[in-house]
């Protein structure tokens, strides 16, 4: 047996071995949706964080944390879809970066279903059609998103997860690189990638619609063509990838919120969101702020949005690190309902960086 052979007979003692393991953790998953009976959660956002970082600190091999993490992202799926997927809402249409999102964070084993505006992925999942709502909430180089912004102002909904989506455009086709006459996309994907563009594919006509999605539908189409879209795009569509990551700026980041009827339960490492509306006199705010000063809390994001009730009158959106089961914030909420208007708890989830 060669030094090759004997390798590979490892590879498939070991692949024997995770096999039997995920079989087992598999029928372990099928006991606890016994356990917990019908119409109880299968996606506990708290507790999946807790697991996926114990096994990041466990890990001392040659596996990166990110392997890590996707890998555990699809057994945690598929376990979840052994007691019931959960549908999950998207700003669509399919092969849209909220769509890779969905995916990323839920995995491929869940439901997923693409609805026309930003308000939709709030109705669908407060009426319950969907179990959960993926919005992004803030970019890095965009700045928050207006439309979320405003959907949480009248939602009983909570967000319960969050997670970030780093942003890369993928060059994809049916035909091979060379024999591309004209790439399609979105115009701000487009320009994004005008120097590869230029750099690669410099006779190429550059064709703008509506999304990327559309894109990839056009080049699934047509022969020559190319679309510039997310990964999961390419998937959805049968094309093959040709460049992946052809984005002219690296460090575009898009924060994503997960949207559910409860918010996650404390794990001492926690994020939360306030919406309130101040009284308008002098010193509001610094009296507002005064109160995360006195508690110890780290404010880490504070946004306004117009009220739309009243000319000139404003809501105030915080992120800050606390959960509102930590010793002192029910103090300090109440602090902050004797200053404002109202408060309102958008939701709390565990830290993921």
């Amino acid at each position: 047996m060669t030094d090759l052979e004997a390798l590979r007979s490892q590879f498939d003692h070991l692949d024997d071995q995770i096999v039997e393991l995920l079989n087992q953790r598999a029928a372990l998953s099928k006991r606890v949706g016994q356990v917990k009976g019908p119409g109880a959660p299968v996606y506990v956002p708290d507790r999946e964080s807790s697991i996926v970082r114990r096994l990041k600190q466990a890990s001392s091999g040659a596996l990166p944390e990110s392997g890590l993490e996707a890998v555990y992202r699809e057994i945690l799926s598929t376990s979840r879809a052994l007691q019931s997927p959960p549908r999950v809402a998207f700003l669509g249409p399919a092969g849209t970066f909220s769509h890779q999102a969905a995916v990323n964070h839920f995995g491929a084993a869940s439901t997923f279903q693409p609805v026309p505006t930003m308000a939709d992925v709030f109705r669908e999942t407060e009426v319950g059609r969907t179990d959960f709502g993926i919005v992004p909430i803030e970019n890095s180089l965009d700045g928050g998103e207006k439309s979320t912004l405003d959907g949480f102002v009248d939602t009983e909904l909570k967000a319960c997860a969050e997670f970030r989506l780093d942003v890369h455009q993928t060059l994809m086709s049916r035909s091979a690189l060379a024999d591309v006459r004209t790439v399609c996309s979105h115009p701000n994907a487009l320009g994004q990638c005008r120097d590869w563009l230029r750099q690669h594919l410099p006779n190429a006509a550059l064709v703008e619609v509506s999304s990327t999605a559309a894109a990839a539908q056009q080049a699934a189409q047509r022969e020559q063509t190319a679309a510039i879209a997310p990964e999961v795009a390419a998937t959805l569509y049968d094309l093959n990838i040709l460049e992946p990551r052809i984005e002219d700026a690296s460090g575009n980041t898009t924060r994503f919120l997960v949207l559910g009827h409860e918010m996650s339960a404390r794990t001492g490492r926690d994020r939360m969101s306030l919406l309130l509306s101040v009284r308008d006199r002098v010193g509001v705010l610094r009296d507002v702020l005064s109160v995360f000063v006195e508690a110890g809390v780290n404010l880490t994001k504070i946004e306004s949005r117009p009220s739309k009730r009243r000319v000139w009158d404003y809501l105030f959106f915080l992120d800050l690190n606390a959960h509102p089961d930590d010793p002192g914030m029910p103090e300090a909420l109440k602090r902050l309902e004797e200053l404002t208007v109202f408060v309102k708890i958008l939701g709390a989830w565990a830290q993921t960086a």
